[in-house]
């Protein structure tokens, strides 16, 4: 597919994952001839910014996807659901960024530095995994090749940006609510998310986990190819603005010991190591914010087992843990040869 053909479609390009996908298809200066910008109704006829021009939001609907070779989706599950079939059906490869097709067996869960080879079999729908499982296993890719990992446990820290631009506001009212020595008004979330943590991310399953907490479970054995693989999660909102942070604690059956992980990861794609603890350097999530790489750092042995190692990786989650980690599979498209759908009636 050459550049004077391609044509790609942006949906739910009003959001801000949908805005900052724009953004990274303009700054990869991606091979697209054109790019339609889509959403809902009431989106229809706003302007969003694209390569120093401006694109006219069209509405979202079961004809749009007519001569659109990939379409790229952030509009939530329930919009995912319904038209990515019709988008299959027209030809158009879906990259969808809800949790709507993750663990459906048709389609596969993509990241390009841990299992592009999956692309091969996609139906025409293929899927972007959760934002703290993206960064996780990009780390985590490298290490089971070296050590095979067992067991992880994970704690994560993560940004408001990962519920959506009303999350991004309440936080900062409510800061200014407190300065000005006035109640904060939680809406978004249960509670004031200004100055606290609250260990509730998605609803509460019956097993007293949260969704957000199963999706990092199921989606890192999917994407490893590792149902031996354990792993364990508690995922925790705090008041930042962009970027996710974890507490990552794995078990290995051979030992690995960290300079050894260092050296991995030093070498891993989309990695950046940060870790020189006498020198206080370490990942952080404001250095994290707009940038493509996941960083990884306080990287120590876990000394409570014989194979065991603790480590700390922080990743935008709008940029890798969305909008880049779908325009890279977008790009493995084209680069393999791998637009268009064999089967178009695979999801009717």
């Amino acid at each position: 597919m050459s550049k004077e053909k391609l044509v790609v479609a942006v949906v739910g390009a009003t959001g801000a994952v949908g805005r900052e996908m724009l953004k990274t298809l303009e700054q990869r200066e991606f091979p697209a001839h054109k790019v339609i910008a889509l959403a809902s109704a009431r989106s229809a006829g706003i302007k969003v910014p694209f390569n120093g021009t401006e694109l006219t939001v069209q509405e979202l609907t079961e004809n749009s996807f007519e001569g659109v070779d990939i379409a790229i989706f952030s509009a939530g599950g329930s919009t995912s659901e319904k038209f990515a079939p019709f988008a299959a059906k027209a030809g158009c490869v879906v990259v969808d960024n809800s949790s709507a097709w993750r663990m459906d067996k048709r389609c596969p869960l993509v990241v390009p530095e841990v299992n592009p080879q999956d692309l091969e079999w996609h139906n025409g729908i293929i899927a972007n995994p959760n934002c703290s499982t993206i960064q996780m296993v990009v780390a985590l890719k490298p290490l089971h090749d070296a050590a095979k990992i067992k067991r992880v446990v994970v704690s994560t820290y993560q940004a408001v940006s990962g519920t959506g631009q009303k999350a991004i506001e309440e936080l900062e009212s409510q800061v200014r609510q407190l300065f000005n020595m006035q109640q904060p008004e939680p809406k978004v979330y249960p509670y004031q998310i200004a100055f606290n943590a609250l260990p509730h991310i998605d609803v509460f399953l019956d097993n007293d986990y949260t969704k957000e907490e199963m999706k990092m479970v199921h989606e890192t054995v999917k994407i490893m190819g590792d149902e031996s693989i354990k792993v364990t999660a508690t995922a925790v909102r705090i008041p930042v603005f962009y970027g996710h942070s974890e507490s990552v604690n794995i078990e290995t059956e051979k030992k690995l010991t960290p300079a050894q992980a260092r050296a991995i990861l030093t070498q891993a794609p989309g990695i950046t190591v940060l870790d020189n603890p006498k020198e206080k350097i370490y990942p952080m999530a404001i250095e994290a914010a707009g940038e493509d790489a996941t960083f990884v750092g306080r990287i120590r042995e876990d000394e409570t087992i014989a194979n065991g190692l603790n480590m700390w990786i922080v990743a935008d989650n709008i940029r890798k843990g969305a909008a880049l980690n779908a325009v890279q599979i977008a790009e493995l498209l084209i680069e393999r040869d791998l637009l268009g759908v064999k089967d178009t009636t695979v999801f009717q």
